[in-house]
């Protein structure tokens, strides 16, 4: 049986204070997509989105894009957890890619296989198998 997943309707958005060094990170270390850059008239990404391989993607942009809006908006760190099929072989390509793991690769109780690990901006990434079915 194919299953057919719906179009994504959660999207983690990132506020960035340097969304193309940003972007460049997530596709080098983590094998995001870049599928829409928005620029702004000074070269700030207006808006940015990023594709995962297996579905999904974080939208993202400078924190100061110039709209009034976009600074009253509270910024920080998030932490986002990404579906993988191939945990042991991403583990690796994040530390080639200069990615800070705080919590190594391993097997979880509940059947996941994953890890835990920075992005220059202080963003909590983990990858794992479980699928929350």
């Amino acid at each position: 049986m194919v299953r057919v997943m719906p179009a994504p309707t959660v999207w983690p958005t990132l506020r960035c204070d340097d969304a193309r060094a940003l972007i460049a990170f997530l596709v080098d270390a983590f094998g995001f997509e870049e599928s829409l850059v928005v620029p702004g008239p000074g070269g700030e990404v207006l808006h940015a989105q990023l594709t995962w391989p297996l579905g999904g993607g974080v939208m993202l942009g400078d924190a100061d894009s110039g709209d009034a809006g976009h600074l009253e908006l509270p910024r920080g760190p998030i932490s986002v957890y990404v579906v993988t099929d191939e945990p042991d072989a991403l583990h690796d390509r994040a530390l080639d890619g200069g990615a800070h793991v705080v919590r190594g690769l391993r097997d979880e109780e509940y059947g996941s296989r994953g890890f835990t690990c920075l992005d220059p901006e202080d963003n909590v990434w983990t990858f794992g198998t479980y699928s929350g079915e």
